[in-house]
């Protein structure tokens, strides 16, 4: 049970890790990245890319 817990536990600080990393992005990488992300149905990182735009009111 702990180790399964500790796998959660790091996914949980992998997760926080990865959608600081794409809030730190300038404009420009942010805006590539959501390019590269922008197919439908849309990946976690393209979402994630997506409403890190929204927030700061950028677009293509």
């Amino acid at each position: 049970m702990k180790r399964v817990a500790d796998r959660g536990d790091h996914a949980v600080r992998r997760l926080a890790e990865i959608e600081a990393s794409i809030a730190d992005l300038s404009n420009e990488d942010l805006l590539d990245l959501a390019d590269i992300f922008k197919a439908e149905p849309r990946s976690p990182i393209g979402d994630m890319a997506f409403l890190e735009m929204a927030r700061r009111n950028i677009s293509f």
